[in-house]
């Protein structure tokens, strides 16, 4: 009787397990972040720094190398939050990233670059956007505050019907999921979440004509209070929607979209702080300009 009942607890003990890992497979997770449980440090040779209970995170860039880190989780579709302070004082030749991307030749990306000046300049705010390994999307900005001076949230959202880059809560950019026009989109690819911050003189500043003065080195960026609403990858499954109309309350991003307000702030930056956009250059589009340029 008494290995019958050891039996059976122990079969009931692996079916509630089973079920704890199909759920974290399935529900979106949501979470206060922690940069030792959430992330691997990739590259840099100690220079990526995980500090305050992993609280903070920080990357440095001397001439010897920069530094980067990875996401444990994949993600397939998600509402991103990161706090970054950019590097400060003469900045120029290098480039801070933060960016969700897949892997291989046809990977998806998203991609939030911020490129450095010198002192006193305002830093350029590179946005593109990657499908099926096609890019060529870019969006430029200058920002509305000095973004080395404290941390600011850099959000991505990102559900099967848009992909919306957010500012302090105020968006920037949208990309509309046009696959009815041919227009491929990300939605098959699991992503990781990604920064780096690395030398880029050759075309960072002013096209390359700005070198970076390492004498100012090491440069650091900080990172805080990340977050993911998102649903995680399961590597060992082969779903390809997190949309589980079980869990649509707690996932409102899923289907989240520009408001009447959202698209006045959106023209609002769009009007006063972008600097460059692929869909107003004639000189690179000769023939016509993208598809989802028009709509």
């Amino acid at each position: 009787m008494a290995t019958l009942i050891s039996t059976i607890v122990t079969i009931m003990v692996a079916i509630a397990t089973s079920c704890m890992i199909m759920m974290m497979m399935f529900i979106p997770a949501a979470a206060a972040g922690d940069f030792n449980r959430d992330f691997d440090i990739t590259w840099g040779d100690g220079r990526a720094k995980v500090l305050n209970g992993g609280r903070l995170l920080t990357l440095s860039l001397d001439k010897t190398s920069g530094s980067g880190f990875r996401s444990k989780n994949q993600y397939l579709f998600g509402k991103i939050d990161m706090q970054i302070k950019l590097v400060a004082g003469n900045s120029a030749g290098t480039v801070t990233t933060y960016y969700l991307s897949s892997l291989g030749s046809t990977h998806d990306e998203i991609d939030f670059e911020f490129l450095g000046n010198l002192s006193g300049d305002p830093y350029t705010l590179h946005t593109n956007i990657f499908a099926e390994g096609k890019g060529n999307k870019e969006q430029q900005f200058y920002l509305w505050f000095d973004p080395t001076k404290g941390f600011h949230t850099y959000s991505v959202l990102w559900n099967p019907h848009t992909i919306i880059f957010y500012v302090d809560g105020t968006p920037i950019r949208e990309f509309k999921n046009l696959e009815a026009k041919g227009v491929p989109f990300p939605k098959k690819q699991p992503m990781w979440v990604y920064s780096s911050l690395w030398d880029a003189e050759d075309w960072a500043t002013r096209g390359g004509l700005v070198k970076t003065d390492w004498s100012q080195a090491p440069f650091v960026a900080s990172y805080a209070n990340y977050e993911a609403q998102a649903c995680v990858w399961s590597p060992s499954t082969t779903t390809t929607s997190c949309s589980d109309s079980s869990n649509a309350n707690s996932s409102s991003w899923l289907s989240q979209s520009l408001d009447t307000d959202g698209q006045a702030k959106i023209k609002w930056v769009q009007q006063n702080y972008m600097i460059y956009n692929y869909c107003t250059d004639s000189k690179r589009f000769p023939q016509g300009f993208p598809v989802e340029c028009s709509s």
